[in-house]
Parts: structure tokens; C-alpha cells; sequence
């Protein structure tokens, strides 16, 4: 699945074989967001997907750095 933009943000969902390594994915994302002081929003459902959204608030949509930003993310999981 690619990442779609809607409502000003990107968003994409993935899924894992558990829990654990849903875990584990939310637990690396973590590298990249810090290192690019751009912090995603992560919501973790069904025991084992992980949905992200990604916006930059204070432009008030999408920008480059979201898409650098998901770019980073797909290389994790």
C-alpha cells in the first residue's frame, strides 16, 4: 500500500504477523521522527497494524518533509 493524502496529511497503514513486531516497527520510527524533529501521529489497532499519519502542523498540510519523512518509515518496515 502507498501512502495516501487526504485531509491534509499523508496516512498509511501497516501490518504485521503480531503484536510484538508492530511494536517493534512503532519502536523504530522513532530514529528517523527524532532525528528530524518531525513527529508522527501512530495509531496501533487489531493487536498487530500500525496506522501513521504524517502532517506538518504549522504549515497546516502536507510538505516535503512529510514525504521525506515516509520515505524514512517504508525503509523500516
Amino acid at each position: 500500500m502507498k501512502w495516501e493524502e487526504k485531509n491534509n496529511q499523508l496516512e498509511k497503514e501497516f501490518t504485521f504477523n503480531n503484536f510484538v513486531e508492530a511494536i517493534d516497527f512503532v519502536n523504530r520510527v522513532k530514529e528517523p521522527a527524532e532525528a528530524m524533529q518531525h513527529h508522527p501521529d501512530i495509531f496501533i489497532h487489531s493487536y498487530k497494524k500500525v496506522k501513521i499519519t504524517l502532517t506538518t502542523h504549522s504549515e497546516g498540510h502536507v510538505t516535503l518533509k512529510d514525504h521525506e519523512l515516509a520515505g524514512k518509515i517504508d525503509e523500516l518496515a
